[in-house]
């Protein structure tokens, strides 16, 4: 019997052409992500790291980095996946319970080496075998290795990541499956982490992994194909307890960028808050709710959104993106979140401060979160007139069922774009969308130049 990493490989070298759909969407996650890297860029974990390698980091380097110069391809991937995740703006994959993306475009850019052509629509068709690989192997642990306490981003994620890596650099059946599996070997990150500059470094480090573990199995070093199922194997140590394993596995034709796409993210912060802030948003149009209205807040969440959650009174802008008081008071009073609401001199605003202790959370029970895979996250809003209105989300915007538009979608770009200090315009947004028709990215100045020059301040 085939295992499971085996399987994986064989599932996605049989793909040898994919949907215009799947291209599509797999375009706009990756347009997404370049957004989100070039934001990231800035942030003071992405600077730490350059700080760390600076001896590494020069002109003469294979690969390019998101914050000038360039590095080896596994310094190039740690920066700018590190880059990708800094401000939690980027998309989220629920069958991985990953930030597939940030690890995956950095990690794939990162082989996009001098004098190594490779077109828009292999970089694409790399980006989607990873992705699937990141599902098919978070089928088997999630969620309940997520709620153990791992951060699959870095676990799952680097496995899956690693075989689009492989892909992209010409590996056969083999060579997918010794990547996945040594991938394994550095699979690292606990959740505990969340709300410090170790978390977007989770994913700087999977993309790094990926990187390294491709490049070594097509140099020849391989591990166990088993090594997801076997005792003493990924399952075994990181499954939790309630890992339910490959058994009931069904790969399918279409694609799972067609049947669960990845969430696109609409606010700048931990998604374990952004089915609350968009029900909060529902009630207060609804209702023209305004903020003397407002009595209480109860939000009901997940067992391991709430452990997310670690933060009721944050106190820097790390803290803050992990703080549903702080994200619901802001998005409440502002009527949306932005970047520039998760600076240390914004954290701090007096009327943010004065709003945050009305708002209360709790969790679901394990009994009720038992046998499903998903519960919405449902705001109750308790007026000073004794009105109870509630909502529920059981899916964010951003994800397949509430889809961002292409014009929202922008808009996005624009913010990151500034925020990282390049020059905004519309032109960068529409000439990315067409990455799938470039023919050689490791030679695109257009693109290159967008993701590592920025403007004068």
């Amino acid at each position: 019997m085939a295992t499971i990493l085996r399987t994986i490989a064989e599932q996605a070298l049989s793909r040898t052409t994919f949907s215009s759909l799947a291209m599509d969407r797999a375009r706009d996650a990756a347009v997404d992500t370049i957004g989100c890297m070039i934001a990231g860029s800035s942030d003071e974990s992405v600077a730490a790291l350059t700080r760390a390698f600076d001896g590494e980091i020069a002109g003469g380097g294979q690969a390019r980095l998101i914050t000038g110069g360039s590095a080896s391809p596994s310094l190039a991937a740690l920066v700018n996946a590190t880059a990708a995740h800094a401000l939690d703006f980027d998309d989220n994959f629920h069958p991985a319970r990953a930030h597939a993306s940030a690890v995956l475009v950095p990690a794939l850019l990162a082989v996009l080496t001098r004098g190594n052509a490779v077109s828009g629509k292999r970089f694409l068709e790399a980006y989607l075998t990873g992705l699937e690989a990141q599902a098919t192997v978070g089928f088997g642990v999630n969620p309940s290795h997520y709620n153990r306490g791992w951060h699959a981003t870095s676990t799952v994620g680097s496995i899956g990541a690693a075989a689009g890596v492989a892909r992209l650099l010409g590996g056969d059946e083999e060579s997918l499956a010794a990547a996945m599996s040594l991938a394994t070997s550095f699979a690292c990150g606990p959740k505990g982490q969340f709300g410090t500059s170790a978390k977007p470094l989770h994913a700087g480090i999977a993309a790094r992994n990926a990187v390294d573990a491709a490049r070594m199995a097509l140099a020849g070093l391989s591990g166990r194909p088993d090594i997801l199922e076997r005792p003493q194997g990924f399952r075994d140590l990181f499954g939790g307890d309630d890992a339910k394993g490959w058994e009931g596995l069904a790969l399918t034709e279409e694609h799972i960028i067609e049947s669960r796409g990845v969430v696109t993210k609409r606010h700048p912060c931990c998604a374990s808050t952004h089915r609350a802030i968009d029900a909060l948003l529902d009630l207060k149009q609804e209702h023209g709710l305004l903020a003397a209205d407002i009595a209480r807040i109860e939000t009901k969440v997940g067992i391991s959104a709430a452990r997310n959650l670690a933060y009721p009174e944050p106190t820097n802008e790390m803290q803050a993106r992990f703080s549903m008081p702080y994200c619901l008071a802001t998005a409440f009073l502002k009527g949306a979140l932005s970047l520039s609401d998760f600076t240390r001199q914004q954290i701090e605003r007096l009327e943010i401060r004065q709003f945050m202790p009305c708002i209360e959370m709790q969790s679901y029970s394990a009994e009720e979160e038992r046998g499903v895979e998903r519960l919405p996250h449902v705001v109750t809003v308790t007026t000073r007139d004794g009105r109870i209105l509630s909502k529920s989300r059981l899916h964010a915007k951003g994800s397949l069922e509430a889809p961002m538009s292409v014009h929202e979608r922008e808009v996005k770009f624009m913010d990151c774009l500034r925020w990282g200090n390049r020059n905004a315009s519309g032109a960068a947004f529409l000439q990315l969308r067409t990455l799938a028709d470039s023919e050689n990215m490791s030679g695109d100045d257009f693109f290159w130049g967008l993701i590592a020059d920025r403007q004068s301040p």
